[in-house]
């Protein structure tokens, strides 16, 4: 697949990162030699130094014979008119990446179809959404969906009380072979694992496992966690994201939204008809106790500055707020975030990434996903007839030793699979898998 990426910011610097490894033919273009020479250096990409909306540069990338073109410069109206000119020069597909919510309306999406643009991306509604996924699922550190839920990857921490630790994968299954589950990474320190049965659980890992609804409940319960309702909530941030989270969950949940600005809570408060808005200081802990931090059950930090939010996550943490979730921008400090006891955090620069990537993939993907901070990857294929994946039971089948699959749903219904699991054409399987070895997976799925 021929591609052109407009933007070498984070975004666009993922999005290459992630699909150098394959063969597609990619072009970045961006008007900083900077973010195009970092993209060069660890990317197998052609990169072009010049604006997006300029015919010539587009005409130098090849846009005629191209199937995808992705704008997500850090300016909207750059994004929009490059996608409407490359579509206008031929290419096949155009998303471009908005900052503004009316845009992705329903009754919009026409409008911009007519004008060239396929597909539009509002990081801030991705990241909100994911805000409110990790609220209902309060013990985890990740959720992913597929399938309408029917199946679900579900982060853990595991706790020192946890009755599985020092059990190794197989003892584990053994012993609670009535779960609805399967162990599918460990993320351990710095380093991810897929497991294998003579792996081990050990204290402060975080497990990644795929589940069925009846098994949710049985998995957080047997990570040491209650599964309880967060009721009370306080946010910090007033900006598109803490906006867009307080709507979601106001009804629901108590929230409390804390804004400096004056004047964006004014605005805030007419919004928001059942947040109680706040203008104050988020790092004042003074007004944080006037304001009953030590009786809400979660908190979410979500300003436009990573270190406030780390910073004051960890002080919500200190003073016995069960869930903590940072949003953390600046892509270095991931890592980090993992080791320091931020219960789970946000990046709507990768979030982006990963959503704009399920268009890029070949089509036998129905979605992927990047987990933020973990050297892996989530992906959904559907099964074709005649595929590799059909021909043995999976216990008979080379699987890649980097990758493990964990469910599938068939006519509407999740399952586990286990080494007797047989695919059928049309099941839709989840893998993990590191990234090294996707090209082999997909050669069981083609």
């Amino acid at each position: 697949m021929k591609i052109i990426i407009a933007g070498a910011g984070e975004v666009g610097y993922h999005l290459a990162k992630q699909l150098s490894s394959e063969e597609h033919d990619i072009s970045v273009i961006d008007v900083d030699s900077e973010h195009l020479e970092k993209t060069d250096a660890s990317t197998d990409v052609m990169t072009i130094l010049g604006s997006s909306t300029s015919i010539s540069i587009l005409e130098d990338a090849g846009v005629a014979k191209t199937d995808l073109v992705v704008a997500v410069t850090s300016s909207e109206s750059i994004n929009i008119n490059t996608s409407i000119i490359a579509k206008k020069l031929g290419a096949r597909r155009a998303i471009a990446r908005v900052s503004s919510a009316e845009y992705i309306a329903d009754e919009q999406k026409e409008m911009f179809k007519s004008l060239g643009v396929d597909h539009l991306i509002y990081p801030e509604e991705l990241a909100s959404l994911e805000v409110v996924k990790l609220i209902e699922r309060a013990a985890a550190t990740d959720v992913l969906e597929f399938e309408d839920g029917k199946l679900s990857l579900i982060g853990l921490k595991l706790d020192k009380s946890v009755p599985v630790l020092r059990m190794t994968m197989k003892e584990a299954a053994e012993q609670y072979n009535s779960m609805h589950f399967r162990t599918v990474a460990i993320h351990r320190g710095m380093r991810t694992i897929i497991p294998k049965g003579d792996d081990i659980f050990l204290p402060n890992d975080q497990v990644f496992v795929i589940t069925t609804p009846e098994g949710i409940d049985d998995i957080i319960k047997l990570s040491g966690k209650e599964n309880t309702k967060l009721q009370n909530i306080m946010i910090l941030g007033g900006g598109r994201i803490g906006r867009k989270t307080a709507k979601l969950l106001e009804g629901r949940m108590n929230i409390k939204l804390i804004e400096s600005d004056s004047d964006k809570t004014t605005e805030l408060a007419d919004y928001l008809q059942k947040t109680l808005v706040i203008q104050g200081d988020g790092r004042d802990i003074d007004l944080l106790a006037q304001e009953g931090i030590i009786d809400m059950d979660a908190f979410i930090s979500v300003t436009d500055d990573a270190e406030t939010n780390i910073i004051t996550c960890l002080m919500a943490k200190h003073l016995g707020v069960n869930k903590t979730i940072a949003q953390v921008d600046n892509v270095d400090y991931i890592p980090l975030t993992q080791t320091i006891g931020l219960d789970s955090l946000i990046n709507k620069k990768l979030t982006t990434a990963n959503n704009i990537t399920r268009f890029i993939r070949k089509a036998n993907i129905l979605s992927l996903a990047t987990l933020q901070g973990v050297d892996a990857e989530v992906l959904e294929y559907v099964v074709k007839p005649k595929s590799a994946i059909t021909k043995n039971p999976i216990k008979k089948l080379k699987f890649p030793k980097n990758a493990i699959i964990g469910g599938y749903v068939r006519d509407n219904q999740g399952y586990i699979v286990d080494g007797e699991t047989e695919f059928k054409p049309n099941d839709k399987v989840v893998v993990f898998s590191l990234p090294d070895c996707i090209s082999k997976i997909e050669k069981y799925f083609s």
